[in-house]
């Protein structure tokens, strides 16, 4: 018809001209599809041309209102419909036939007859597409434009699940054979959507109660830090030793294969009680130096009494060594539940590790000052043997 081709260009073209650019879903595109839909629908119809004619041309005016704002569109869309039908000389009939048919498009509206069904179920035939995802994009973009409220992804998704189960229906024969299928899938999907976010966020608050629940983020530094410092300190104390224990080794060494050999001579026996001190010391400093790195390892048995009363340090391996893996398992799980009982436990374990570093802090200082102690005795001695003994071995 003449007409109907005259309405799409006109159509057209103020959509392309004079709509605003954040219409982003009530544009060209969405009046093209809901105008091919609408044929899709009647053309299993048997609709008079007459009848045919007002639904092509509400399908093509049904969202020209949006031009003039985002209010009322349906009586906008009525305005220009009535405006331009009547300068191409449309029976004033037709013209309120299809005035009546926009109307029909308003949300809240009950369809009454075959037309105001066709062009209703053309308007949503959206809900069926294979492209829905991106349309329903659009949508939000352009509500969010619109009226200035960021919409999250999650929010949209109820508000389509809200929208596609309690809102919308389907009134065509054609669209509950061909479409009604199409849009329930895409509901089942949405649900299963929204379904796995109210779990990722179950998760979230499950981890957050958690979080709270767990012992103060200082309390757990003040413990981290505390341990890490005691173990740097316990592992300086055993490189200081070793470094003692290295040096008199050599020391010792040097000795039983240089000095000693030399003592069998008469002529040196001055030498023997220098060398027996500076031995002596240096087999004093090895002694103390192993003494301060030796392990200390517990041998004691703990009853499920000892358990049950929490008088066990279950983080120190001293103490569980010996349990059957069982009971320390039962053992770990009661004492992470309790939050008292942890940080016992962990007090327990830092003290306890300040009682190894007093003891090997304490060997250690002693290992120093017999070292220091015995080489200054060493060197007096050697002076001494030297200056009444040595130079007159050497006169005669």
């Amino acid at each position: 018809m003449e007409i109907i081709a005259k309405a799409s260009i006109y159509v057209s073209d103020l959509l392309s001209v004079k709509l605003s650019n954040n219409i982003l879903y009530h544009n060209l595109n969405h009046t093209q599809r809901v105008v091919k839909s609408a044929e899709e629908i009647a053309a299993g119809m048997s609709l008079e041309a007459k009848s045919l004619k007002v639904l092509r041309l509400a399908a093509w005016f049904h969202d020209t209102g949006y031009v003039d704002g985002y209010e009322n569109h349906e009586e906008k869309s009525c305005e220009i419909a009535k405006e331009f039908l009547q300068q191409e000389a449309v029976a004033e009939e037709e013209i309120l036939a299809v005035c009546d048919l926009i109307m029909a498009t308003v949300w809240e509206y009950e369809p009454k007859n075959e037309l105001e069904k066709i062009l209703r179920d053309a308007d949503c035939s959206h809900f069926a597409r294979e492209d829905f995802g991106e349309i329903t994009r659009q949508l939000r973009k352009e509500f969010e434009l619109v009226k200035g409220d960021k919409i999250g992804a999650k929010k949209w998704r109820k508000i389509n699940i809200e929208v596609l189960e309690n809102k919308h229906c389907y009134y065509t024969k054609y669209a509950l054979q061909h479409w009604q299928p199409k849009k329930a899938a895409l509901l089942a999907k949405l649900k299963k959507a929204a379904k796995r976010d109210k779990e990722i966020l179950s998760k979230e608050r499950t981890k957050m109660r958690l979080k709270e629940e767990s012992p103060e983020r200082t309390v757990q530094t003040m413990y981290r830090v505390a341990l890490r410092n005691h173990i740097n300190l316990s592992s300086i104390a055993d490189t200081k030793a070793n470094i003692l224990l290295s040096v008199n080794a050599i020391i010792v060494s040097v000795a039983l294969s240089n000095l000693i050999p030399k003592l069998d001579n008469p002529s040196n026996y001055y030498l023997v009680v220098p060398t027996s001190i500076f031995l002596i010391f240096s087999v004093a400093s090895i002694v103390m130096s192993v003494l301060a790195t030796r392990p200390n390892v517990t041998d004691v048995m703990f009853t499920q009494q000892d358990l049950a009363a929490k008088k066990v340090n279950l983080l120190f391996f001293g103490n569980f060594h010996k349990m059957r893996l069982e009971d320390y398992e039962d053992a770990m799980l009661d004492m992470v539940k309790d939050k008292e009982h942890l940080h016992r436990a962990l007090t327990k374990d830092l003290y306890y590790l300040g009682k190894v570093l007093h003891r090997k802090y304490k060997l250690l200082r002693n290992t120093y000052t017999i070292f220091v102690i015995g080489i200054i005795i060493t060197v007096i001695s050697f002076g001494i043997a030297f200056h009444f003994y040595g130079t007159g071995r050497i006169l005669e």
